[in-house]
Formats: structure tokens, sequence, C-alpha cells
């Protein structure tokens, strides 16, 4: 699971493609409950309960874009067991965004969608952009905007040129978040980015490396006009080829390499056995132990290999995750 983890930063020493909470706590439930991507996307909050992740609706998209509410596939609804820790990310999710009902279904979904701004390497500029466009630290920056009287005269004037160079935005103004993810945009323009280190070719642009800044360390993307140009490197490859459905997948292998037994891996991802023996076997409180405390130690295993890349992270939710387990490691002094 090191490399779900991985892929829900963003790259092994960075930062989440998109910068938000959203994408990083969706990627981590779907490698870690092996859930499809019309599940995730349509998971209603009601559903998101303590120790479990109830599934009776997704949300499939139709040629047309439009999101229908309808039936898991071959109704497949189950009710999948989930750690104290994912069930802890995913609540304290909610209470964060505070999420309310969509205009198309009058529903209230665990996730949003981007804002098209923010996709396809069109993302608008931040303020470390800016302090790296004119030389300067991000402190000098902020004070160029809010306190402009301790900044020389010369160094207003290269702040704001690379302001109208970047076309940032104070506050980071950026478009409404979409009621929900579009598929095509979230793998073409994040996932996929995020996996194989390249963005699409899109016209008139080639396919092209996606650009980083390695300042402030563990670097970020650069974003806006001539994000190509400022960079300093590229995004590392996690795992090409991966795509979002890819993860259930490997929940399913993590699941075998654990030893789990064939009921519970079937009931977890929605599968049906006809066979005989099938009906003879059963899931038990103790299987289900037995791979709560796997998945478990998987994730522990992860958060460790990714403390020894980088003790932080630009996404906030992994920040804090990485505090809280530097801070369990520590010894207490007798």
């Amino acid at each position: 699971m090191v490399s779900t983890l991985r892929v829900a930063d963003g790259r092994g020493s960075g930062v989440m493609l998109s910068g938000r909470d959203d994408e990083f706590v969706a990627v981590v439930l779907k490698g870690y409950t092996g859930m499809r991507w019309g599940e995730i996307v349509g998971l209603e909050t009601e559903f998101a309960r303590p120790g479990a992740v109830r599934v009776e609706w997704q949300l499939y998209e139709l040629d047309t874009g439009e999101l229908v509410r309808c039936p898991p596939k071959d109704d497949s609804y189950r009710t999948i067991d989930s750690m104290d820790w994912l069930s802890a990310l995913v609540a304290n999710h909610i209470a964060r965004t505070k999420p309310v009902p969509c205009p198309c279904h009058g529903k209230t979904y665990v996730f949003r969608g981007q804002g098209a701004a923010r996709t396809g390497g069109h993302q608008v500029a931040k303020l470390v952009d800016v302090a790296r466009r004119a030389g300067v630290s991000t402190g000098t920056v902020s004070n160029v905007l809010n306190h402009p009287n301790r900044v020389t005269e010369v160094t207003r004037a290269e702040v704001k040129q690379a302001i109208a160079d970047l076309g940032f935005v104070r506050g980071g103004a950026l478009p409404e978040h979409a009621s929900h993810w579009r598929r095509n945009g979230f793998t073409t323009w994040l996932f996929t980015p995020a996996v194989s280190g390249w963005y699409p070719k899109k016209a008139p642009q080639e396919a092209r490396p996606v650009p980083l800044l390695g300042e402030p360390w563990p670097g970020v993307p650069a974003r806006g006009r001539g994000a190509s140009e400022r960079a300093d490197s590229c995004w590392t490859p996690i795992a090409k080829g991966l795509t979002p459905h890819g993860l259930r997948h490997s929940h399913r292998t993590v699941m075998e390499d654990l030893g789990t037994e064939k009921a519970l891996m079937d009931e977890r991802m929605g599968h049906i056995d006809g066979s005989v023996s099938a009906r003879y076997a059963h899931v038990t409180p103790g299987m289900r132990k037995r791979l709560m405390l796997g998945l478990t130690e998987q994730w522990e295993t992860a958060l460790d290999a990714r403390l020894v890349m980088s003790p932080t992270s630009s996404v906030r939710v992994l920040r804090n995750l990485l505090h809280a387990r530097r801070e369990s490691r520590i010894p207490i002094e007798p």
C-alpha cells in the first residue's frame, strides 16, 4: 500500500497534483476499500459510517456527461469494513468540508469535483510561484501584498511584475468547485499525470512532463503561464499505466497477500461466487479483525516510508498525518 499513499500524495516526495485534500482522501479510500470509481463519486455522507462504508448507490456518467444516480454495478450492495483510521480520515474530511446537497440530485456527497481552471496544467498561480518568478521569498511577496511599506520600491516592482506575468489572483480566487468529479477530468489531468509524470497531448500542446519547483521542499507543481520555463525539475513517475480502477485490483491483490479468505474478499469487492463450495464458506468476526489489522499495518508502513522521504507535504491532510505519526514514534522519557 505504499504505492497507494504515493499516488494519493502525488509523488514519492512531493504533493498531490491538485493540492486538494479531496483527492488525497478519495484515493486512499479507494485503495483501502476497493470501491469502484462510480461508488466513490456517488458516496453520500450518510453512508460513510464509523467502522464501515455502505455501498448503496453509484453515479454513472453517460456519454452526454450527465451523472445518473443508480444502484451499484450488478446490484453489489454491500457494507465494507473500515479501519478506525480510515473512518476517521473520511469523517474528518466531511466535518472540514461541510458538504451541501448537489443541485443535480439533491443529495449530499462526500467528495466534490475540480474547477475547470485547476486541471490540464492550467492551474492558477500560487504565492510560491510569484516568489520564484521574482526571485524573492514568499514572505516578501506577502509583504508586498499586505505591508508594501516594508519592501523597497525596486523589489515591489519586481514582485508586481511577476504577479502580472503569472496572472496571480490574491487569495487564490478559484472557480466554484463542480458538484462532482468527471471521470475524464480526474483521470486525464490529475491521476494519470501523478502516476506517469506527464500531461497528455492536447492541441496545440504536445504531451509534456509535469513541471515542478524544487522549493519549498519537498516541491510544488509549477503553475500559471510559463510554468515549464520556471520549473527546475519534473514530476517523478510512480506507477506508469496505473488507472483509478487499477487501485481496485491492487486492493484485491493486497488482501490475497494478507491471506484473506475468499469469502471475505468477495464480500468486500461486491463479487458473487455461485459455486457449490462458496455455499459452505462464511465470513467470521475473526476474519474481519485479521484483515483490519493487516491493512492497518500496511498503512502504518506506508506512512513510515513517506516520513523517510519527507516529514511534510503541501497536502494539509497528509501533513497532519505525518506529524501525528512522527509524534507517536518519539520515545517518551522515563
